[in-house]
């Protein structure tokens, strides 16, 4: 399973993604959040101004857990390693990752839909990260 493209799909439908910031003390920063894994990066989605944004301002290495299943043969991830950037949703390059994110996330949202979301969170970004390096298993192989 060396091919991206068919990593991507095994786990484009997972629906957060544990990521790794460095905090301003130097330790580990890990939260969950949501994501959608593009062919040229993967997009997580995080408050401006949030721990894992101002981490990211300050320290652009991150890493991006994601992964799959629950017995032991079913267990499938990756790590992706890379440096973050910071966008926000209006950025020409969030249209493509907006859109995978809107329809990836529209079930989760429930009654209130993005309108009531966008108002729990009017500070929403984003951060691109194009991975460096990959790394991933599968125990079913």
């Amino acid at each position: 399973m060396s091919d991206l493209s068919v990593l991507r799909r095994l786990l484009r439908d997972e629906p957060v993604a544990r990521v790794a910031t460095v905090a301003g003390d130097g330790g580990p920063h890990v939260a969950p959040l949501w994501f959608v894994w593009m062919e040229d990066a993967i997009y997580v989605s995080t408050r401006i101004g949030g721990g894992t944004w101002a981490n990211v301002v300050r320290d652009a290495r991150i890493a991006v857990a994601i992964d799959r299943g629950r017995d032991w043969t079913e267990l499938v991830g990756a790590v992706a390693e890379g440096k973050a950037a910071t966008l926000s949703p209006q950025d020409p390059l969030m249209r493509a990752p907006m859109s995978a994110w809107h329809e990836k996330y529209r079930g989760f949202l429930g009654g209130g839909g993005f309108e009531k979301f966008a108002e729990r969170v009017p500070d929403l970004g984003f951060l691109r990260i194009e991975p460096e390096s990959v790394r991933f298993w599968d125990h079913g192989a």
